[in-house]
Parts: C-alpha cells; sequence; structure tokens
C-alpha cells in the first residue's frame, strides 16, 4: 500500500503521461507507432506496447522537433541548448534542451532529500564546486584548460580539468583547493573517484571548508569506499544523485539511504526483470519539451523496491559492467560493492575487480595513503565476501597498484569482464 502522497503523485504522473501523447505524436521518430494506437486505449497499455529505444535510434532520430521547429533557429535565438553525453558506454549522444530546463529539474530532485531542501530554502544563492572527469559535456564540465573566470557560470565553479585522477601534481590540487575555499561554496558537487583522491589530498594537508553543508555524489557510480572517505574528510552528509545528461535526474538519496524517484521529471520502467527484480532502467521523460525519451534505455541496471508508504530504487550499474559468473548468474556492480559496506573495512580509496575471458578474477585496488593499506585480516574479509559472492573457480588474484586507468570518457568501471572468445 502506497502513502495517500505517492499515490496522488503517480496518477498525476499518469495524467501528464496521457496528456504528452498527442505531442509525443507529432514527434517524427514516433509518429507512425503512436498514430496507430487506438484513442481509448489506456496511457499505460499503449507505453508497453511501444518499443524499447536507445542511443541508436536517438542519434538516427535526432533532432527530435515535431514539423514546423528548426534547430538552427531554435540556437540562433538562444532557446535552447545543445549538449552532448560523455559517451561511456557507446558514441556520444547530442541532447537538447530549453534554457533554465536543466536547473529546474535537478531543484525538483535535490528537493526530494529533506534535508537539502531545508539548506536551499536557507540559502537561496546557495554556491556549489563541482569536481568531475573535464570529458563529460560543455554543459558540466571541460575538455580544455581554461582560466578560472571561463570555469565560473552563475553560481557555479567548475575546478577540476584533468582526466586521471591520480597523476595530478600537488600544486593542481592546491589549486583547486584554493579555488574552492575562495568561493567558499554550500555544497560539493563530485564525481565520486575524482572527489574521493582531492579528499585524500585535504586530509593530508589539514583543509577543510566550513561553508559546506552537503556533498552530492553523481556522474558515475558512488562506491561505499569513496563515500566513506568523503564522509570522513568534509564532516558532511554525502548522497547520492543519479541521472543522465540526456533523461535528466531521476533519483535523489534521502537521508534514510533510500533513492526517492522524481514523479515531475520521468516515468521509469523495470524491463525485463531476473528472478530477484533486477533489470534494464527504461525511462519516459515528462518536462522536455525539445527531446522527449520514450522507454529510453538508459544504460543501467535497477530495482525498484515496492514497500508500505512507499516506491524506492536501486541503481546496480551499467548493464556492460555486469559480470556473470560461471554459474550463470549475473553479478552486478552493486552486489560486488556491498562486500565493501561492513564497518572496519578501511585502507581502499578505489578498486576495480575484473574477470578474464577463463572466468578468472584479479582484484585491484589503491590504498587509502592517509591511512594506510587495509589490515591483512580487513582485506581477507573483503576477498572471502567476493569469493562468497562469485564462486570463482580458483582464489581471485589480489593486487595492490598506484593507479586504475579511466574509460575514454574519464569516468571509471569498478566492475568489468573480458568476453570469452
Amino acid at each position: 500500500m502506497l502513502a495517500t502522497s505517492e499515490m496522488i503523485d503517480e496518477t498525476r504522473q499518469l495524467s501528464r503521461l496521457q496528456e504528452l501523447l498527442p505531442e509525443w505524436q507529432r514527434v517524427p521518430i514516433y509518429h507512425t507507432f503512436l498514430a496507430q494506437r487506438p484513442a481509448d486505449e489506456d496511457i499505460l497499455a499503449a507505453l508497453n506496447s511501444f518499443p524499447l529505444t536507445g542511443k541508436r535510434e536517438m542519434r538516427e532520430g535526432f533532432p527530435l522537433l515535431p514539423p514546423g521547429e528548426n534547430l538552427e533557429r531554435l540556437l540562433e535565438q538562444q532557446v535552447v541548448e545543445l549538449e552532448h553525453t560523455s559517451g561511456t558506454s557507446e558514441e556520444q549522444l547530442p541532447v537538447l534542451f530549453k534554457r533554465g530546463w536543466w536547473d529546474a529539474q535537478e531543484e525538483r530532485v535535490l528537493r526530494l532529500n529533506p534535508f537539502i531542501a531545508s539548506v536551499l530554502d536557507k540559502n537561496p544563492d546557495a554556491r556549489r564546486a563541482t569536481l568531475t572527469t573535464p570529458a563529460c559535456n560543455g554543459h558540466v564540465c571541460f575538455s580544455a584548460w581554461r582560466s578560472r573566470a571561463h570555469r565560473t557560470f552563475g553560481k557555479t565553479l567548475y575546478v577540476n580539468q584533468q582526466r586521471i585522477p591520480f597523476v595530478l601534481k600537488d600544486e593542481d590540487m592546491a589549486r583547486m583547493a584554493g579555488e574552492i575555499a575562495d568561493w567558499a561554496p554550500t555544497f560539493l558537487d563530485l564525481d565520486p573517484v575524482h572527489g574521493a583522491w582531492f579528499a585524500l589530498y585535504c586530509e593530508r594537508q589539514g583543509l577543510r571548508f566550513p561553508s559546506l553543508k552537503f556533498a552530492l555524489c553523481s556522474y558515475e557510480f558512488v562506491s561505499a569506499v569513496h563515500r566513506r572517505i568523503l564522509q570522513r574528510v568534509f564532516g558532511v552528509p554525502v548522497f547520492n544523485l543519479y541521472g543522465s545528461t540526456e533523461s535528466g535526474h531521476l533519483l535523489m538519496e534521502d537521508g534514510q539511504g533510500r533513492m526517492r524517484p522524481s514523479y515531475e521529471n520521468a516515468f521509469l520502467e523495470i524491463v525485463s526483470p531476473d528472478a530477484r527484480g533486477v533489470g534494464d532502467l527504461a525511462v519516459t521523460t515528462l518536462t522536455n519539451d525539445y527531446m522527449p525519451l520514450l522507454r529510453y534505455r538508459i544504460g543501467d541496471l535497477a530495482e525498484r523496491r515496492s514497500q508500505p508508504y512507499e516506491t524506492n530504487y536501486i541503481v546496480h550499474g551499467r548493464i556492460r559492467d555486469a559480470i556473470h559468473a560461471t554459474d550463470g548468474r549475473r553479478i552486478t556492480t552493486w552486489d560486488v560493492d556491498q562486500c565493501f559496506t561492513p564497518s572496519g573495512v578501511e585502507g581502499i580509496m578505489h578498486y576495480q575487480l575484473h574477470q578474464d575471458k577463463d572466468g578468472k578474477y584479479q582484484f585491484r585496488y589503491i590504498p587509502d595513503s592517509n591511512v594506510g593499506s587495509p589490515q591483512a585480516a580487513e582485506l581477507k574479509s573483503v576477498v572471502s565476501r567476493l569469493e562468497d559472492l562469485l564462486k570463482p573457480p580458483s582464489a581471485i588474484e589480489v593486487e595492490s597498484v598506484d593507479k586504475l586507468p579511466p574509460t575514454p570518457s574519464g569516468k571509471f568501471r569498478l566492475t568489468y569482464q573480458t568476453a570469452a572468445v
């Protein structure tokens, strides 16, 4: 049974879907299919019969504008913004949205967290400092060196310009820390790997930022090891914010660790769930009139948990990063990361679990240089939990390393497998 407020939200969402159908019918790539549906067909039945879409369909159909709209004119009149996805799992996708849309949909999601909502109410001009991969998109990060003035947009300062955090020099980190201290942000907006590496530098130097009230982790999967360091160093709550460049923000972590959906921003589906309810996350957006996504496979695995009075989600990580155990089970990034959640697991800053084509596993980790490498007993406990989960054909190979490579987009894979030949 859902709480009355959530039932109202879901009812409004269905009404919004019904309102948008005529608009979607005008979009060329959706027109043929939607025009054939019976006029009295239930909205959920109509959606369920619509084929799933992905980046390929969006690229081929771009721009998703109805007849009479012209992309060049819209850009010239500065009505819209044109961005691109990072290209983590596929070729970059152009993304179109109305000016001001990004900030509006983000704030709606942020306010699903009562603590953040109260901070924003008290600080309507809250500043943020953003630290993420520079190989993302023009709206949120940079791929070439820019002065601070060129990295400041409204209430946001973008501080990082390096793709691999592990090769940053102390002078680079000192510059970043100095900019953040001078900017005095209310919160940090972090890629978890970049953020955790920077946090260790701040800890070594004894740096704190008194203005901080909380930190957001976004851009990629936030591990328990990243979160532990960020909370320890910055001394503020750390929350997970989930979405994508093309869909906008979708889920926000609340104070109890639950990922709450935004009923105003998108309709979410779990497609082809397995026995435990984990499946492909498909998104139908509700607020981007210039690039509506219908049953868009975002590329992530997720799990919907309907409980008394609420519905929450667990994001399991990228589909391509899942591991398939020798007994046929699909092991997600979230499954693996649960092996690092028990209290007392210290000494790991970042890790990567790789399954080779023969089914053998290599676990490589970067030590937390500020507390030292994990104690032998703690490391053995982590590896034991991984082996209980994976049921490997042989012992997991363990190696401590100085750095781990990112993907071409600058993001990191906590788990991956090399397909058998």
